[in-house]
């Protein structure tokens, strides 16, 4: 049955509520009117009839008017959008308008910050409290950790009683002291991540509608919109900037990158055509305009060669030369020196960098081209150590093929790595120069190993083994230089070097320990022999020169002077101790004999019943002779050194404390330690 439509006495007063735009509750006027008039009961039903079209009509118009505004303040905003200038301003406009659009009286915006890990609020339009303005967020707290960590909106009619959140103290004092109860959050999405939040609050009890959440939504797309594309224009405009800067730097540099390239074609052409170190010097020091050198280690200034190495550039020397190591593996092979420029252009810097590192790779050819030379080095030391009765015609003529004189005074060095920072050998204490490179820790002293040292299973850990090897390859460039001759053995290495008139063993070992320290990096001890005056015509003094050579540098590193270089004659009455049974030393056994006169007695206690009387002695001796301090030493009750005190006394006679036998019992309790060190 149809629905009966009003008449136009019905519909008129409801059209002028309409026309004039009449609040909801002025519809319910003419019904009442007509009631109080005694209206028939069909005026009353077209009445309400007209009514309820009339509030559908209103209805209809006010969404329209709603969503027209809606789309005129989305409009604006994708306006202000396209003429993004301020991001400030931008994001200022979308929180006025999203809090005008849903009537709200606080609107605010919050941005994640990556780099202290917490949410800080950004823009705020109705907002009373200066807590609450300058609140900043740990990230996950309070309604806004809810809606970044879901990525979804989120309403809240009373915050205070809402338990879908973590509430904390920072947050609800700020919410509290700007009075706000109900909250509405949406998130800023860029990607596929939450950069912030777009909150509409009241300091009432109120409900969103779902429409009010889109259009709240909306506003948050174009925030993060503004926001990336603000970001976008500033990368961009530095992006400008750098461009700007490196066009610049590129027109100033135009003829110096010419000039570069002009130097790499002049090295690669010398490198191709096999040219040597000082080919390079020479064609750097024509391009740079100055005079160009090649150093050899022991020749550069240490102290600039360090930094340059250390800050892998040329630095400058002095007032007018720069410095550019040239090193290759962690190992120094020389510096090339650039003269007369005070101030170097950056690019020139380069340049001078780029020719040390074609140096090193020269060097690097170089000492793979010697590598063979070495080798036989290496052999014609070994078998001179090691098969004494050669012939000394041919092995003259092996020297003399090596560039090496030996009818002339030679010194047997024997050098050792120290390991890093502790001042003991790298293949361990107590083993001399310790075990040959590349064989098993049981090898004989006797092991040769004329070659490259290589680790084979069973050596000692890796980086003693790289430790032997630079040292061996430092040797060999250093032998080669002098005309001398080295090969790795017994763990270390040993050199057979010349001795120039008027030099010493002991000055040839301090500087051949400092030059292989500084050519590999580490402290390195060198123990030196008496020199051997013509090594050819008795090749059997070179073995009885390097085991005297091995006990000198075990000395030293017994002695506490571990990274330094000397010969026997160096250790005054212990050197003629350290000289062996040579020609013109003493008798090898004068040591035992000494140290079996004075403290034999108390060696062979020890041997028998197991005690410490001797370790006793030297804590006793090293304290000052002080019970109390040895106790100490030893860890032991002060009754029990007084106890082991009286049996010394027993058994080496009661004087044994007086001035001259506690200066021979010392003596003879250092020399014990360094005979058993050396291996007498």
């Amino acid at each position: 049955m149809p629905v009966p439509m009003p008449d136009d006495r019905s519909e008129a007063p409801y059209l002028e509520l309409l026309a004039r735009g009449a609040p909801a509750e002025a519809y319910e006027r003419p019904v009442l009117r007509a009631r109080a008039d005694k209206a028939p009961a069909d005026r009353l039903a077209a009445l309400e009839r007209a009514k309820l079209l009339a509030l559908r009509v209103r209805g209809e118009l006010e969404g329209r008017r709603r969503r027209e505004a809606e789309l005129s303040a989305l409009y604006e905003t994708a306006h202000d959008l396209a003429g993004l200038r301020d991001l400030d301003a931008v994001l200022q406009a979308i929180v006025q308008r999203a809090r005008s659009l849903l009537g709200t009286e606080v609107a605010y915006l919050t941005l994640n910050d990556p780099t202290a890990g917490d949410t800080y609020m950004r823009v705020t339009d109705g907002s009373v409290s200066a807590r609450f303005q300058q609140l900043r967020l740990g990230m996950g707290e309070g309604l806004g950790g809810l809606v970044a960590q879901t990525a979804r909106p989120y309403v809240t009619e009373s915050y205070f009683h809402d338990p879908r959140f973590q509430h904390t103290h920072t947050i609800d004092a700020g919410v509290r002291d700007e009075g706000l109860v109900a909250i509405l959050g949406v998130p800023l999405v860029l990607g596929s991540g939450v950069i912030g939040v777009l909150f509409a609050a009241d300091r009432r009890a109120r409900v969103f509608e779902r429409e009010q959440t889109a259009l709240l939504g909306s506003f948050a797309a174009h925030a993060a919109v503004a926001i990336d594309t603000a970001h976008l224009l500033a990368e961009t405009r530095t992006a400008l900037a750098e461009l700007e800067a490196a066009n610049e730097i590129i027109r100033d540099r135009s003829r110096v990158i010419e000039r570069a390239s002009e130097v790499h074609d002049r090295l690669t052409e010398l490198v191709l055509r096999g040219g040597g170190v000082h080919d390079v010097a020479d064609a750097v020091a024509e391009v740079l305009s100055g005079s160009v050198e090649f150093l050899e280690v022991d020749a550069a200034p240490a102290a600039a060669v360090d930094r340059s190495r250390a800050d892998g550039h040329a630095v400058r020397d002095g007032e007018e030369d720069w410095v550019a190591a040239v090193s290759a593996g962690g190992e120094l092979l020389g510096a090339l020196v650039l003269h007369g420029h005070p101030r170097l252009d950056p690019m020139d810097q380069r340049t001078l960098e780029r020719a040390a590192m074609v140096t090193s790779l020269l060097q690097l050819a170089r000492r793979s081209a010697g590598e063979a030379e070495q080798r036989v080095r290496g052999e014609l030391l070994d078998d001179l150590l090691d098969t004494p009765d050669r012939e000394p015609r041919l092995l003259r003529e092996r020297a003399a093929r090596l560039r090496a004189d030996l009818d002339t005074p030679h010194v047997v060095l024997a050098a050792g790595i120290e390991a890093p920072d502790t001042g003991t050998p790298a293949t361990g204490p107590g083993s001399g120069p310790g075990g040959p490179p590349g064989s098993s820790p049981g090898a004989t002293a006797g092991s040769r190993s004329g070659g490259t040292p290589a680790t084979a299973p069973g050596s000692a850990p890796a980086e003693d083994a790289e430790g032997r090897r630079r040292l061996w390859s430092a040797a060999s460039h250093l032998a080669a230089t002098r005309h001398g001759l080295a090969a790795a053995r017994d763990g270390g290495t040993v050199l057979l070097l010349p001795l120039a008139d008027g030099a010493t063993a002991d000055a040839l070992a301090r500087r051949t320990a400092r030059q292989l320290g500084t050519a590999v990096h580490a402290a390195v001890t060198v123990g030196a022999s008496a020199p051997v005056p013509a090594p050819a015509a008795r090749p059997g003094e070179v073995a009885a020169g390097y085991a005297e050579a091995r006990r000198c540098l075990a000395a030293l590193r017994v002695l506490g002077r571990a990274g330094q270089g000397a010969a026997a004659e160096d250790f005054g009455f212990l050197g003629l101790l350290l000289a062996g049974t040579r020609e013109g030393a003493p008798d090898g056994n004068g040591v035992q004999d000494f140290v079996t006169r004075t403290v034999g007695a108390v060696i062979d206690y020890d041997e028998r019943r197991g005690t410490e009387l001797i370790r006793t002695l030297d804590a006793y001796f090293a304290g000052g002779m002080s019970p109390a301090r040895t106790k100490d030493a030893l860890h032991v009750h002060v009754n029990t050194v007084a106890q082991r005190l009286e049996r010394v006394g027993r058994l080496l006679g009661p004087d044994w404390q007086s001035p001259a036998r506690s200066l021979e019992i010392q003596l003879a309790l250092r020399l014990h330690r360094l005979a058993s060190a050396v291996g007498y």
